[in-house]
């Protein structure tokens, strides 16, 4: 498309990086640019020495560039659907908690109508996979909890409720409920920062006005329940359907309605995704609407 060559520019702002990027020669991009500006009649980029800088008119093309190429994008995908209404591929990323259960569930129910969709799959750190979406990696993702960014779209999935894990023996495992002011002065067993559970907790811990003294960090929460049963700390876990925990571990609900995790599917804003991934994103949400997603799972 006419000018796709602007967005690369404008997001290098260097005309040797985006020669490269383009395949192309600097002198050529070098005229296209100047053949746009005269067309346009102002100047998109401040010129300091060999640097480009996008000003404030190139910055307004450059959205209205990017809405175009959107729509072109939307219209190859509405025309690959006119044609095969069927087919198609859907990358998904998701959270490595919700491999066992919730993902296999989604796939096999959505393939019921549409066998013949393709699905390549990612697991990750929500922060991880929230960076797949918006680099375009994967066009939807399963995360929690909600991402604070304002490039990708939200539909609700289902919450669950938070519970304490301590070791059997533990002050609170007879308890049926506690508080995460209850283990305030205890060591914590967490997910790495970065993961959804690591940001969970810490924000818990924040409006109880402390912050939690983490002693061994890890990338799985079963290894997280395993060394919480070893008596190496407590840690807060989901209640996941079918919860597979170690022996030695109690799982306690955590009271509050602040104690809730909110799992949703992500896609990036203003940006068109395909006719596959748009299907199973509305599958995703009908699924959610049968299954009541206001019911925290797990309970």
């Amino acid at each position: 498309m006419e000018n796709t060559w602007f967005v690369t520019l404008a997001e290098l702002e260097n005309m040797s990086a985006a020669a490269d990027e383009l395949h192309a020669t600097q002198p050529t991009l070098s005229r296209q640019l100047g053949r746009l500006e005269r067309d346009l009649g102002v100047k998109l980029f401040d010129r300091k020495g060999k640097r480009l800088l996008l000003n404030a008119a190139g910055r307004i093309y450059l959205g209205h560039v990017r809405r175009a190429v959107a729509e072109i994008d939307a219209a190859r995908y509405e025309l690959a659907e006119l044609a095969n209404p069927v087919a198609g591929r859907i990358d998904l990323g998701f959270l490595h908690s919700f491999g066992m259960w919730l993902v296999p569930t989604l796939i096999r129910e959505f393939r019921r109508e549409s066998a013949q969709v393709v699905f390549g799959l990612a697991q990750g750190a929500a922060e991880d996979i929230l960076q797949r979406v918006l680099g375009g990696d994967s066009d939807v993702a399963i995360v929690s909890p909600r991402p604070n960014n304002v490039d990708v779209g939200w539909a609700p999935i289902m919450r669950q409720h938070l519970g304490l894990a301590v070791p059997d023996g533990h002050r609170l495992a007879q308890r049926e409920s506690v508080t995460i002011a209850d283990v305030r002065e205890e060591n914590f067993v967490a997910m790495e920062t970065g993961f959804g559970m690591r940001r969970i907790l810490e924000e818990l811990c924040a409006a109880e006005d402390f912050r939690p003294k983490i002693t061994f960090e890890s990338t799985e929460l079963a290894t997280v329940a395993g060394l919480v049963a070893a008596g190496l700390g407590v840690a807060v876990m989901p209640v996941e359907h079918d919860a597979q925990l170690p022996a030695g571990v109690a799982l306690i609900v955590l009271d509050g309605p602040a104690n809730i995790r909110e799992v949703g599917l992500i896609w990036k804003r203003d940006t068109a995704i395909s006719p596959a991934a748009a299907r199973f994103r509305d599958f995703v949400s009908g699924w959610a609407d049968s299954n009541d997603r206001g019911i925290a799972i797990g309970t």
